[in-house]
């Protein structure tokens, strides 16, 4: 097998992989809405790219480590705006209490 074929597949995997994360991020960014999106899903996701890096370190392999980095910036990205907006919403479904109203329970 050619040196370099291992090199260009990484390349290519990785591109295709990184990319993928793009639409939800501009999708999430511009509709302040990501009820539909698992933040579990995204906290193995988040996960599995920092160990994915780390192994791409350890074995040498810059492209393992230059696009999971890259993945988990945008995986985590999202991340954050699914846990923002969680607490938003969680907030705003607060009931409101008067202003010197006294609390019962």
């Amino acid at each position: 097998m050619e040196d370099w074929l291992p090199t260009v597949l990484a390349t290519i995997a990785g591109i295709l992989s990184t990319s993928s994360f793009v639409p939800q991020v501009v999708k999430a960014w511009r509709e302040r809405d990501t009820r539909a999106i698992s933040k579990h899903m995204y906290m193995v996701t988040v996960t599995a790219f920092v160990l994915w890096a780390l192994y791409g370190y350890l074995i040498g392999s810059w492209p393992v480590v230059i696009f999971n980095l890259l993945s988990l910036g945008l995986s985590g990205t999202i991340l954050v705006f699914k846990i923002r907006n969680e607490r938003r919403r969680r907030r705003e479904a607060r009931p409101h209490r008067e202003p010197g109203m006294a609390r019962h329970g």
